[in-house]
């Protein structure tokens, strides 16, 4: 008797290989969250209690994030100050860079203008060479407009993005321009345009170029290093390798502000985990 579905030996090798994949996902996942996983519980337990005890033994406390934002108490570092700083300068690139995207990316795509072609050339040529090829002329370039140790020496050279104009102008050309002809038919404007054509359209690719911006903006190290000498207006990232340095001694309180610099990524992810997945499946295309 003929029958479509495949032998049962067939299927036990193809369940019995599927169990051994995802058994080695999970072992690779094991490895690569453990030390966030050592670092997370080791941030509440004493230094001394860090290398003597297993991973889910020993007491736990806050007294190492009470140290880090007991002011200029015991720490005698701006801790609390650092983290507004941060957050501050990470909030106004990324809304800086996604709007300057969205402005120029759908000039680039769905206008038509002399010399277009030549700046598409130029950006995906911007986007080729390291960002560390810049550091100089931008420091000569805030060093000239006075603006070195101030949050504007943090802040404008990074306003515009180039790899983020270049996605957001990519999904910009995507969507059909018969949305925007129905828009300027009911006279609605380049702004009402983007607003209620453009970005609910292409959402997911804003939350890419969002989250990347904030990450870069949230993690740059060398950038603030160079330009910005007052303790009081450094980020957290600048002030936490300079914790390290005076306080390595004391490993619990360097891993609670490696828990603090860490956290706001992995709540931004947990938050846009599905804009980003679709985002990442749209670009890959």
């Amino acid at each position: 008797m003929r029958t479509d579905s495949p032998p049962q030996k067939y299927q036990i090798k193809r369940t019995l290989g599927s169990v051994v994949i995802h058994l080695l996902m999970f072992i690779l996942a094991i490895t690569w969250l453990y030390p966030y996983l050592w670092m997370f519980i080791g941030s509440f337990k004493n230094t001394s209690d860090i290398y003597t005890t297993s991973l889910f033994s020993g007491p736990l406390s806050f007294d190492n994030y009470t140290f880090l934002f007991d002011g200029t108490g015991k720490a005698e570092k701006p801790f609390l100050r650092t983290l507004f700083n941060s957050i501050f300068i990470t909030l106004t690139i990324t809304v800086c860079v996604t709007l300057t995207s969205c402005l120029i990316g759908y000039a680039l795509a769905k206008m038509e203008f002399k010399g277009r072609d030549i700046f598409k050339n130029l950006l995906i040529l911007q986007i080729v060479f390291p960002a560390f090829m810049f550091i100089i002329p931008h420091f000569v370039l805030m060093r000239e407009l006075g603006m070195i140790n101030s949050y504007g020496a943090l802040i404008l050279p990074f306003v515009m993005n180039g790899w983020g104009i270049f996605m957001i102008s990519q999904s910009f050309k995507g969507t059909p321009n018969d949305y925007i002809h129905a828009a300027k038919l009911d006279h609605a404007g380049l702004i009402k345009i983007l607003l209620h054509v453009m970005l609910p359209l292409n959402k997911s690719i804003l939350a890419i170029v969002a989250i990347f911006t904030f990450t870069s903006a949230w993690d740059n190290f060398l950038w603030p290093l160079i330009v910005m000498q007052d303790v009081n207006k450094m980020p957290l990232s600048v002030l936490l390798a300079t914790f390290s340095k005076s306080y390595g001694v004391y490993v619990g309180p360097v891993l609670a502000g490696s828990v603090v610099q860490t956290l706001p990524i992995v709540v931004l992810f947990v938050l846009f985990r599905k804009h980003f997945l679709e985002g990442m499946s749209l670009s890959l295309k």
